[in-house]
């Protein structure tokens, strides 16, 4: 949700209009989404908040970088599929990792 509310005005001249009405639906929404999140996360690991910032900056990687080449049309080069790669490895271990 985040990339279309950022990146949307890059595909669809209509966010780029109207960033106030994007901003206001879209930040509610998502916050909404982030707090409970957050929760669910932190009751999953005992109360450590730490695991649910490394699984959702690297889901942001993951979801920014599918997102960005399937839309925009951004190609994803060596550099690019290394940090891919790398977050896939944080997100193992933060699940796998007791």
């Amino acid at each position: 949700m985040i990339w279309f509310q950022t990146n949307g005005q890059f595909v669809w001249p209509w966010f780029k209009k109207n960033p106030i009405i994007i901003s206001v639906l879209g930040g509610t929404i998502i916050s909404y989404i982030f707090i409970k999140a957050t929760s669910l996360i932190a009751n999953y690991y005992g109360g450590a908040i730490w695991p649910g910032r490394f699984i959702g900056f690297s889901l942001g990687i993951l979801s920014f970088s599918t997102l960005t080449y399937f839309l925009m049309g951004e190609e994803i080069n060596t550099k690019t599929a290394i940090c891919l790669t790398l977050a896939t490895c944080i997100i193992l271990i933060q699940i796998f990792w007791k």
